[in-house]
């Protein structure tokens, strides 16, 4: 009887062993599901501020409004003195003269942390996210999205063009450094970020220098290339989920509030203040959403399946 019991206890255990794998299978689909969903609404979101703000009179109307308020240009924002725009005055990054030194220096801090992390095609899907928006910018302002004039305004309003460049820097940067530097560090790089967008975002507005729906426009083409640049990531590449507490969420957005609010204040219109502000605002938490706020909330979704 021993010599018979002995052969049986090894066939057990490869059964045993063989349900293992077949737990993590059920587990797999939440750890390496990439959705396709957040580019595609993004995109619409860049279409839709394209086409109600820009190819529609009352849409035109409306912010050619918010420059026949003030009485004063770009001299009346508080943060005039840090635009570059004044004589002798240093530019703040990517402001002015200071927008190509900028994204070389982001592309190249990209390419060092690439190397020394080794992520190579992490390292790829974030230089595709900057060249995309920052190149993609100069395509669709020069010729695919050009801006009727059909209110008649002013010729000083019709330079402008959709998406603003100097938002999409720190919007491509902050999403691209996303993807590159390592998970731990992931919310408190995108909360830098986000805070550097706020402040570009508002100062572009409310200087003058472009209109709420480029400011806007900026931001979500960043969210949609980072959006497609993660989807097309091999499942083991794909960024994972980002542990940020609800609480980083709560400070960075109410820094990037206040920053939104100082940097787009101004001397002459409360109300240009405000739009500015707010389209800051809303640039800012889009960009937080794509960064942290979707993989986390994915985390909390296949916290249940885990367990």
């Amino acid at each position: 009887m021993p010599q018979h019991d002995s052969p049986i206890l090894p066939a057990h255990r490869p059964a045993s062993s063989q349900q293992a794998p077949e737990a993590s299978d059920g587990l797999a689909p939440p750890r390496t599901a990439r959705p396709w969903m957040p580019a595609l609404l993004y995109t619409l979101g860049f279409l839709t501020v394209y086409l109600l703000a820009i190819c529609t009179p009352w849409g035109q109307r409306a912010e050619n409004a918010l420059f026949d308020l003030s009485e004063l240009g770009g001299e009346a924002a508080w943060i005039y003195p840090l635009s570059g725009a004044s004589y002798g005055s240093t530019p703040l990054p990517p402001m002015e003269l200071s927008a190509k030194p900028t994204l070389m220096v982001g592309l190249a801090v990209i390419v060092v942390l690439t190397l020394v992390r080794r992520c190579w095609r992490q390292g790829c899907a974030a230089l595709g996210v900057v060249i995309l928006t920052t190149g993609g910018k100069e395509v669709l302002k020069s010729s695919i999205l050009p801006r009727p004039d059909l209110v008649g305004a002013p010729e000083n309003l019709l330079d402008q063009g959709f998406p603003s460049g100097h938002t999409a820097i720190p919007a491509a940067l902050t999403l691209a450094a996303v993807l590159v530097v390592s998970p731990r560090i992931r919310p408190y790089v995108a909360t830098a970020g986000v805070l550097w967008l706020a402040c570009i975002a508002a100062a572009s507005a409310t200087m003058g220098g472009h209109r709420p729906s480029e400011v806007l426009g900026a931001a979500l083409l960043a969210c949609a290339c980072y959006g497609l640049a993660t989807w097309l990531l091999p499942p083991a590449a794909a960024p994972g989920a980002t542990r940020s507490s609800r609480a980083l969420s709560v400070i960075t957005l109410t820094l990037a509030l206040a920053v939104a609010l100082v940097s787009g204040a101004r001397n002459d219109s409360l109300t240009r203040s405000l739009v500015s502000a707010a389209t800051a605002f809303i640039c800012a938490a889009l960009v937080w959403y794509a960064a942290v706020g979707r993989p986390a909330l994915t985390a909390r979704r296949a916290r249940p399946a885990l367990d």
